[in-house]
């Protein structure tokens, strides 16, 4: 089953949000610190409402951190990015996938990038929209890995 990964994630509700489509999914969700609020943020309980209890969610206080828990697990690193080398859509997605979002306002990390065994993008029609919202990302990507696995049947 893919995994999502939110390498320091700034605006609570964005991270609810993710929470929540991941408990839908039953899709592993991990956060990655620094965060930019506290996991008790009212915000981030709110935007997730009652659907807490069924996150399985992960919490790693740093990058080596969760560096350490993905080297035990195994499985591809991919980093999604607006300067990523390849088309989410055209990309064969794995089972074991980790699927690596950064901070609303930065994105990945560059040694994040470089450490992922590919790196993707959401193509856009309108060049002057720099990006997607962070949850509609996530959403976006996971559904795709979804939809080319089977699991949405």
């Amino acid at each position: 089953m893919p995994q999502v990964v939110l390498v320091n994630p700034q605006i609570p509700p964005n991270t609810g949000n993710i929470a929540r489509t991941c408990a839908a999914t039953g899709t592993e969700l991990h956060l990655v610190g620094p965060l930019g609020f506290e996991i008790s943020d009212r915000y981030l309980k709110r935007a997730g409402l009652d659907y807490w209890p069924y996150v399985k969610l992960h919490y790693h206080k740093s990058l080596e951190a969760f560096k350490n828990v993905h080297q035990e697990r195994g499985g591809r690193l991919l980093g999604f990015s607006v300067g990523g080398s390849s088309n989410y859509i055209q990309f064969q997605f794995q089972a074991d996938d980790w699927l690596l979002f950064g901070s609303e306002t930065k994105g990945l990390p560059s040694n994040v990038l470089s450490a992922c065994d590919a790196t993707l993008y959401i193509p856009m029609a309108e060049s002057g929209v720099r990006s997607l919202n962070l949850s509609v990302s996530v959403a976006v990507g996971l559904f795709e890995v979804r939809r080319q696995l089977g699991y949405l049947i």
